[in-house]
């Protein structure tokens, strides 16, 4: 019996996630600023996004600021490697594909949140944090649904009531974890594919900014 179920693609080769882990791991790079994992779900989150934020403010969402860049080549270089993860989500999403994730889809009996699986949701919800009106303005009640597995495998709603009840299910959790490519995917059906026509709406390419944003706060970020 063959199986019709696309295979993920990669969003970027392994040679740039590898440089990109080394800067965002340096001592260059603020403490609190997103690591390799979570940075992915945050631009995977951007491309999902029912609108676009301004380069100059999801770089400086991402860094909490300005990182320590030794020159201007390394700063094109690592925001060109962002840039290229966000687009390459952006046309795998469009042509219906599903996104190849930095792990293991299986939660091995852990908590979601001791596991890069936590964190890539976190880097995720970190991207809807940062234009949430967006992202429920339309419809609040569908988008809470299609965010709760990102939201309940994050960790970072763990002490409401209702979240902690839905995280004791482990087996939920296994079977959520298995779909995220396919809740990415949904997501972005939901937001970006008009009901009337087959066909995602196109989006320019967007060079990253240099400027500084506003750091905003969100749940404390793990390194």
């Amino acid at each position: 019996m063959s199986d019709d179920k696309p295979q993920p693609l990669p969003l970027l080769d392994d040679e740039s996630l590898e440089r990109l882990d080394d800067f965002l791991e340096s001592e260059r790079v603020d403490a609190d600023a997103l690591d390799l994992i979570g940075t992915h779900g945050f631009l995977v989150a951007l491309a999902v996004a029912p609108r676009d934020t301004a380069p100059a403010t999801w770089v400086a969402e991402l860094f909490h600021g300005e990182p320590d860049f030794t020159d201007d080549t390394e700063r094109e270089d690592v925001l060109g490697m962002l840039e290229r993860l966000r687009h390459t989500a952006i046309e795998v999403l469009e042509g219906g594909g599903l996104p190849e994730l930095p792990f293991d889809l299986e939660l091995g009996g852990l908590p979601p949140e001791e596991t890069p699986i936590g964190d890539w949701c976190a880097g995720f919800m970190e991207g809807v944090f940062l234009d949430e009106t967006a992202w429920f303005a339309d419809d609040e009640e569908a988008a809470a649904t299609l965010l709760l597995p990102f939201m309940l495998l994050s960790g970072l709603f763990a002490e409401e009531p209702d979240m902690a009840e839905l995280a004791k299910d482990g087996e939920r959790l296994e079977g959520l974890t298995a779909q995220l490519p396919e809740l990415v995917l949904d997501l972005y059906l939901h937001y970006r594919v008009p009901p009337e026509t087959p066909k995602p709406k196109p989006r320019r390419k967007q060079a990253a900014g240099q400027n500084k944003g506003k750091d905003r706060g969100k749940p404390k970020r793990k390194k």
